[in-house]
């Protein structure tokens, strides 16, 4: 039996572009070619389209606690934005709280997302306290469906740090749990240090984030993370990687024949730190860890993306208001909230700025925001993928598309974009989640609480260089 008929499109993997027709029975893709037969079957023309698998975001901050206040986007929201994207599964962080169990982190976020949620989702945990009790609860997270949890080597004097010590036998029980863990490479040392020499001076603005962030304390945390995973051999994801010195950390450890995976977002090639230099306060909107770079790291980072140093596409989307929420650090950029939206513009940035120039295929493009995405965060099979059997989340892609974004037209609950005023290429005309129309034209059509809970499982995949 089949219910749709996606008809006249060109399919795109990461393998190849060919022309074919999509067809679907219920939640599932069962056929893939031309001609198939369509007796009963509701048929979408959508010649001229591309037709991708719906893409998938590894990296988001959904109501999200930080600094003393709370992200701007709930479940509801930051989904809905996500999903006007062509963004069918998220992976979100469930944080712990300092008192709390991972399996409790995981219970509040499943909380939140009830009854909200737009798209399907996961669940990573990010460790605020690796205590240890904490560090025996690691093996357990699998039977929750947690394939992955997050350490943070920056933000010291905030819960969120963690010292090598615990981060090293964290990778160690990871390893025999089944879990891949992902690291914020950022020296929080250094960076305390320099925000308190910056503060002393009376350098209070933006633009000192930075500053006070530079490439080398990235650097450096990237390659201790590596050495660290390799001695625990344990794989290794490092998330938002920014600038050039520290990919040189992640090509050398391919070399050596390491499981170590890289993560980079549309912000690094959007964006720059002349952005945090804004005129007054502006430059808070731009205010995220690792910090905006000098644009000369953006070669390096998509010849990173070409060569399969860089296997991964995130937003990072971690949004908080200007008024109100980034005025917190007027008068001291370190009470800033560190977070910028980005859950919507995430795939057309990568298109207008990657494909349209030349620098990225499309097949490369559905390998960074699906089939990368799914192997490395456990969805591989079901989600990230049009083949017969997987899920039917489908993006039916306008290449052409042009949008001049503002605030006004944007999905989220944020006061602002930084994309404010520019104009991006290529958009989903459409997107099919499980095989229901969730979003067309502009208007997201899933109901909030139609996104399901997936439960993930990692398998390593080897090597991490040829993940792609």
């Amino acid at each position: 039996m089949i219910d749709l008929v996606l008809a006249g499109g060109t399919v795109v993997t990461e393998e190849a572009s060919l022309r074919a027709d999509v067809a679907i029975d219920g939640e599932r893709i069962v056929a893939i070619g031309v001609d198939l037969p369509t007796d009963g079957a509701e048929v979408v023309d959508v010649s001229g389209a591309l037709l991708m698998p719906g893409f998938i975001d590894g990296h988001t901050h959904m109501d999200m606690p930080f600094g003393g206040t709370m992200t701007a986007d709930d479940w509801d929201t930051g989904t809905a934005a996500a999903l006007a994207g062509g963004t069918t599964t998220i992976v979100d962080f469930s944080l712990q709280d300092v008192e709390g169990t991972l399996a409790e982190a995981v219970e509040t976020w499943q909380g939140k997302a009830d009854g909200k949620t737009h798209i399907d989702f996961g669940l990573h945990v990010a460790i605020t306290n690796l205590t240890d009790e904490v560090k025996q609860e690691i093996p357990s997270l699998p039977e929750l469906g947690v394939s992955t949890i997050k350490i943070f080597m920056a933000y010291k004097g905030t819960p969120l740090f963690t010292a090598d010590e615990d981060l090293f036998e964290a990778l160690q029980i990871a390893r025999e749990a089944g879990v891949l863990v992902l690291v914020h490479a950022e020296n929080g040392d250094v960076i305390a240090k320099l925000q308190e020499e910056a503060l002393a001076r009376g350098d209070t603005a933006p633009r000192f984030h930075g500053l006070t962030r530079p490439e080398l304390v990235e650097a450096e945390a990237t390659n201790r993370a590596i050495r660290l995973a390799e001695l625990a051999d344990s794989p290794l994801l490092v998330v938002h990687v920014s600038c050039a010195a520290a990919l040189d950390e992640i090509r050398r450890a391919h070399a050596r024949g390491s499981a170590i995976y890289a993560e980079t977002c549309p912000q690094y090639f959007a964006f720059s730190d002349a952005d945090l230099a804004r005129e007054g306060f502006e430059g808070a909107k731009y205010v995220c860890s690792p910090p905006l770079r000098d644009p000369s790291n953006r070669d390096s980072l998509w010849r990173g993306l070409q060569a399969g140093d860089l296997h991964i596409w995130g937003s990072d989307h971690c949004s908080f208001n200007y008024a109100g929420q980034k005025e917190l650090g007027r008068d001291d950029f370190t009470a800033i909230p560190n977070g910028l939206p980005g859950a919507e513009e995430r795939a057309s940035a990568l298109w207008t700025h990657g494909v349209k120039t030349g620098r990225v295929s499309e097949q490369l493009f559905v390998a960074v925001l699906a089939a990368n995405q799914a192997r490395i965060h456990g969805l591989a099979g079901r989600k990230g993928s049009l083949a017969p059997g997987a899920d039917a989340d489908v993006v039916v892609w306008d290449p052409d598309a042009t949008i001049e974004v503002t605030q006004a037209n944007r999905h989220g609950n944020v006061d602002y974009t930084p994309y404010e005023g520019m104009t991006l290429t290529g958009a989903p005309a459409s997107v099919y989640i499980r095989g229901a129309l969730a979003y067309r034209d502009g208007e997201v059509l899933a109901p909030a609480g139609s996104g399901r809970f997936l439960e993930r499982s990692f398998r390593r995949p080897a090597p991490a260089a040829a993940v792609r």
